[in-house]
């Protein structure tokens, strides 16, 4: 971590870069204030500032040049995102004034900040543990709104709370275990440790890495493929779901050479949604290629919603827990109360379709309890696994009437793995893998 020197005073554009209504420039660092001030129009109130107010003037240039108006937000020692003496610049989002005020800011000896930096600089002040520091970068690139509800939670600190609780009991079975081996002489014949209490602690850390399958695909989203023969009616009910004419609809077979793609929401689950080439024996060489690209994106979906023509009944494929089998065109052929119709012409049954998508998505999901506190990360899939494992291990050498010192071992492994979580055990290398994947300004 050597590139994040938190001796300095570093700044960065916080909002994306292009011309807008405004932008928002961030410094950090101790006498980030009194550096700034003598290119303020109001120096005196700049320095004067209160924590958690805001100051109207200015800025120019070291010649004394008028760059742009602004409002500075002033945080003080202590408060704020950084918990460091901070100055959030509200200007005008002119690409012009953005880089003449970033100009600005470094030839008067601040450094442009490395991505991650301010929250890394928040985590290193405690405002905020691993999880929440995570839940920062989660939260930014949230594509769904349970996705960013969950995000939130996370940056609250529930995740926190609840490995808090998970390490302080583990911490109990290890004291239980450590006193035993201080006075194993003298009460060796009446210890029994408590291994219904970790075989709880295990089943709860076990429901909670499993909810990276919830979180991964509130993140991630499903992969949904729209499959059939062709002149199914694949590329109307792509159109229809993303609400714009995106696939080429025609009456002519093999219209659709290669996969489309495009998101949209269901039951607030982002969707990848491909409209496919038809499956069909084919001598087009370039049709050939799509229906391999077709058979290659079955074989990766989370779903495929295969459509079938209620004329043409060769080939209905068995429906699955990946396949729901659907029959277009239920405004031109009735196709019976017991099969799943729609009409992608007039939209009817597609409704209960989406319904439908929704419901299997969510039921390819563990049922882990832990309706509101989901953790999205590898990093802390990966640990909370060590720690089931370790307490697995743990938990096999008691059965086994091993040596008390080797299960202790095994438990501090756990509590190890429990502590790099939320950041109490770190190596620099881990908290540049999670940092430097943050944006710039963040």
């Amino acid at each position: 971590m050597s590139r994040y020197d938190t001796q300095d005073i570093i700044y960065a554009l916080a909002t994306p870069w292009g011309r807008s209504g405004l932008a928002v420039i961030r410094i950090s660092g101790d006498g980030c204030k009194k550096v700034l001030a003598p290119c303020f129009s109001r120096p005196e109130a700049l320095l004067a500032a209160p924590n958690a107010t805001l100051v109207h003037g200015y800025l120019n240039d070291q010649k004394g040049q008028r760059i742009d108006e602004v409002v500075l937000a002033i945080n003080t020692e202590g408060h704020g995102y950084t918990a460091e003496e901070a100055i959030e610049i509200s200007c005008h989002g002119s690409i012009a004034v953005i880089q003449a005020i970033l100009t600005l800011l470094g030839n008067l000896g601040m450094r442009s900040a490395e991505a991650g930096e301010f929250t890394f600089r928040a985590f290193v002040h405690g405002r905020m543990d691993l999880t929440q520091a995570e839940a920062v970068e989660e939260l930014v690139s949230s594509v769904s709104q349970r996705s960013r509800s969950l995000s939130l939670a996370r940056l609250a600190g529930k995740l926190r709370e609840r490995i808090e609780e998970l390490k302080q009991r583990l911490l109990t079975l290890l004291a239980t275990v450590e006193v035993q081996l201080d006075y194993a002489e003298d009460e060796v014949d009446d210890f029994m440790f408590p291994l219904s209490d970790l075989d709880t602690l295990i089943a709860d850390i076990a429901r909670l890495a499993q909810t990276h399958q919830v979180g991964r695909l509130y993140k991630s989203g499903a992969r949904v493929v729209l499959a059939g023969a062709t002149n199914v009616g694949k590329s109307s009910l792509f159109n229809l779901l993303v609400k714009e004419e995106r696939s080429i609809v025609s009456p002519y077979r093999g219209t659709t050479r290669d996969y489309i793609e495009a998101d949209l929401e269901v039951g607030g689950i982002p969707i990848r949604l491909y409209d496919t080439a038809g499956l069909r024996e084919s001598d087009d060489h370039v049709e050939q290629e799509g229906i391999v690209r077709t058979e290659r994106l079955i074989g990766d979906a989370d779903l495929v919603i295969h459509l079938v023509d209620p004329t043409d009944l060769a080939h209905v494929p068995d429906e699955d827990e990946r396949t729901i089998v659907v029959y277009n065109k239920s405004d031109l052929v009735s196709v019976g109360p017991d099969k799943r119709a729609i009409s992608a012409h007039s939209g009817e049954g597609v409704a209960t379709l989406l319904e439908t998508v929704e419901k299997r998505l969510r039921a390819s999901l563990p049922q882990s309890g832990e309706e509101d506190l989901v953790i999205e990360g590898e990093r802390q899939y990966h640990l909370l696994e060590g720690a089931r494992v370790a307490l697995e291990e743990a938990r096999q050498l008691l059965a086994g009437d091993v040596a008390l010192d080797v299960v202790a071992v095994e438990l501090g492994e756990a509590l190890s793995q429990l502590g790099e979580l939320t950041g109490e055990v770190k190596s620099d290398d881990i908290l540049d893998r999670i940092f430097s994947g943050f944006c710039v300004g963040k």
